[in-house]
């Protein structure tokens, strides 16, 4: 595909999974519409880094939609609950963490979904990941296969024309090295990227969550050093 040729919503949180996302939907031919959400998360690190990257990829359009999922809460993400820290490999891949938000990706689709339709944008992008992750039910290819069933049963975009929907999630299946090393190779900037679940008050990552500890060893397999700053 040569130039822009169409649209696509790219759901953007400022981790290095949709920053990558991001690279490979613009390497594509894509115009860039990308999709964050304030949801009530434990800090605002993580909006600001969607910010710079969304800066960097030269969006065409980057939302921030507000939607409190405090008040549901049931996540160490959005509730007053401890962020597990130092869990081995053997405890991530055992059952679901209390870091997991209830029905986040669904809910983070849905919307992309209503704003993809009004665009014209047959086309999502989202960074889910079932390898190196820690098992979240909503990053598997099963759920990004039934909600692409259901968005074309859903819409009068699908309804009432040919057109179908497709959700692009290329990086299901890669570990974080290969991620890593993928986003190198489109020029990625991953110093503007931020995992952590719960870094200190200048945004220092704190290198003991699931999720730094996952994007170290990402970084480590790939034979790089993070650029992420850290608090020891």
């Amino acid at each position: 595909m040569n130039g822009i040729s169409r649209r696509a919503v790219v759901l953007v949180s400022g981790g290095l999974d949709s920053a990558t996302i991001l690279a490979i939907a613009r390497r594509s031919g894509f115009e860039l519409n990308a999709l964050s959400f304030d949801y009530g998360q434990r800090h605002r690190f993580e909006l600001e880094a969607a910010q710079r990257v969304c800066a960097a990829a030269h969006v065409a359009r980057h939302i921030t939609v507000p939607l409190d999922l405090r008040a549901f809460g049931g996540s160490a993400l959005t509730d007053n609950i401890a962020v597990p820290k130092d869990r081995s490999e053997f405890e991530m891949s055992d059952g679901i963490p209390i870091t997991y938000v209830p029905a986040r990706n669904t809910i983070f689709l849905s919307v992309a979904l209503g704003w993809a339709e009004v665009l014209g944008a047959m086309d999502l992008f989202i960074g889910v990941n079932a390898v190196d992750y820690s098992g979240y039910p909503d990053c598997r290819p099963e759920f990004i296969s039934a909600f692409e069933t259901m968005a074309n049963l859903a819409t009068k975009a699908s309804v009432e024309s040919a057109a179908r929907w497709t959700i692009h999630a290329p990086l299901v299946s890669l570990s974080k090295a290969e991620i890593i090393r993928l986003g190198l190779e489109m020029g990625v900037d991953y110093a503007l990227t931020h995992s952590c679940y719960d870094p200190d008050s200048q945004g220092k990552s704190c290198g003991h969550c699931d999720s730094c500890q996952l994007r170290l060893k990402g970084f480590a397999d790939a034979g790089l050093v993070d650029p992420a700053p850290y608090c020891d």
